[in-house]
């Protein structure tokens, strides 16, 4: 008798306002062809970047970019996407998301739902060399570690102000590195490679 595949992965991305989008359009289409059920938000900013219909069309699914998008949610989105995901990431991560989910802010869907999740957090920064050294940056940094959030550090090299330096969001392949380790570590479903 054959056994029926475990269930996918369900992974809400969070993606904020930095030139760094671009690089999450290619994780989440990598993840979504390893089998992994993707939902993405986006804050308004983020949409400045990549559009959600280049989401949408990656993952098969509607971008929800408002905290009172009743449509599909009648409990609101903050409520039925934190209790439906297991885990969650935001790439990139800007500064004001750091210093917003550092000191639990929410003014939006993505800030609103990072308060409502209670799975696994993961966050990749990504900001100028000059942001990601100030220590207010380093200060919300360690306190979402604190809180128990997983955070992917940046790398350095060429940085959209034209300059090299820290601060250039982790690879798609990085990215997806951490999140199976997050999962293994957590006994999540993960794709067989």
């Amino acid at each position: 008798m054959a056994t029926s595949p475990p269930d996918p992965l369900r992974l809400l991305v969070g993606v904020t306002g930095g030139v760094a989008a671009f690089k999450t359009a290619a994780l989440v289409s990598q993840l979504v062809q390893l089998g992994v059920d993707v939902q993405v938000v986006m804050t308004r900013d983020a949409k400045r970047f990549v559009g959600p219909a280049t989401f949408a069309a990656l993952t098969g699914k509607r971008v929800l970019t408002r905290t009172f998008d009743q449509a599909d949610h009648p409990l609101g989105p903050h409520i039925e996407l934190a209790r439906a995901a297991q885990v969650m990431l935001v790439a990139p991560a800007t500064a004001n998301f750091l210093a917003k989910a550092a000191c639990g802010l929410a003014d939006d869907l993505l800030s609103t739902l990072v308060l409502s999740f209670t799975g696994q957090l993961l966050v990749a920064p990504a900001m100028n060399a000059e942001m990601w050294a100030k220590p207010a940056v380093q200060r919300n940094v360690e306190t979402l570690r604190g809180d128990g959030v997983t955070i992917i550090p940046p790398g350095s090299g060429w940085l959209s102000c034209r300059e090299a330096g820290a601060g250039r969001m982790a690879e798609p392949a990085d990215i997806s590195s951490a999140i199976a380790d997050v999962c293994k570590e957590h006994r999540l479903p993960w794709p067989a490679s």
